[in-house]
């Protein structure tokens, strides 16, 4: 399916973005759009195959086309699934071979990429804007050659420092080909815009059945009032009332 078309045909809660632009992609290649069904066992290949077409259309891009090598994940609201989302893309990515990915978890209100991965959140985002040290001390590798993984680390009380959050992005922009960062959702938090505002843009994560048309209307214009491209949206945890099968013939 080309750039520009949709991934899904249950976006209805994302047409708010569809005119929204970004120094990435044309005019009429403006979003990268995914629906993400609820992961279960028998669903899994679909899964995969929306995965997939959300890193095609956000990191590789046709004719030349300069791809985002730093991106942010944010959810409308909480419980959407935005890190699950970010931590798949991420891992994704990092199985085509296209480079070194960092994933970062800088959801300091709701850690959970050390779950994904199966890891301890040791020393991790938060000891590192603190530190003086490589962010390669705060890193560990994942799932493969590819894939590093930053952890939230133990989270103190204290507001963070927008000039060490700038200049660690920008070494971990240094470091590796693309990064990747899950943040705390758009609408609760502040910070949320703070950190999307130092990516090249954000992908925004929508819940099924979930998120209200009013409050994703109201994320996107958070995003916009931040200078931070959308990039692209996902409509997450969506179920399939038909068979697989059947799905992938319609």
């Amino acid at each position: 399916m080309p750039i520009g078309q949709t991934m899904s045909r249950n976006f209805d809660l994302l047409r708010i973005a569809e005119h929204v632009h970004d120094k990435y992609h044309p005019a009429s290649e403006t979003n990268s759009w995914s629906s993400a069904p609820q992961e279960r066992h028998d669903h899994r290949p679909i899964v995969d195959d929306e995965v997939m077409k959300l890193v095609q259309r956000l990191f590789i891009l046709p004719d030349g086309a300069q791809a985002p090598d730093a991106i942010a994940f944010c959810g409308v609201e909480k419980g959407v699934g935005c890190s699950w989302v970010c931590a798949n893309a991420a891992q994704m990515l990092a199985a085509q071979g296209l480079g070194t990915v960092c994933v970062i978890d800088a959801n300091f209100n709701s850690p959970s990429l050390h779950h994904h991965f199966r890891v301890g959140n040791r020393a991790g985002f938060a000891e590192s804007l603190k530190s003086n040290d490589s962010v390669r001390d705060f890193v560990r590798r994942v799932s493969g050659p590819n894939l590093w993984l930053m952890t939230a680390g133990l989270i103190g009380k204290e507001p963070l420092n927008p000039g060490r959050l700038r200049a660690r992005i920008a070494e971990l922009r240094n470091e590796y080909d693309f990064v990747l960062i899950d943040i705390p959702a758009i609408l609760p938090y502040g910070d949320a815009a703070l950190l999307a505002h130092l990516t090249d843009g954000a992908v925004l994560v929508v819940g099924s059945n979930r998120t209200r048309r009013e409050s994703a209307r109201m994320a996107k214009e958070s995003l916009e009032t931040a200078s931070v491209p959308i990039l692209g949206a996902v409509l997450n945890k969506r179920l399939f009332p038909i068979p697989e099968a059947i799905y992938r013939k319609l």
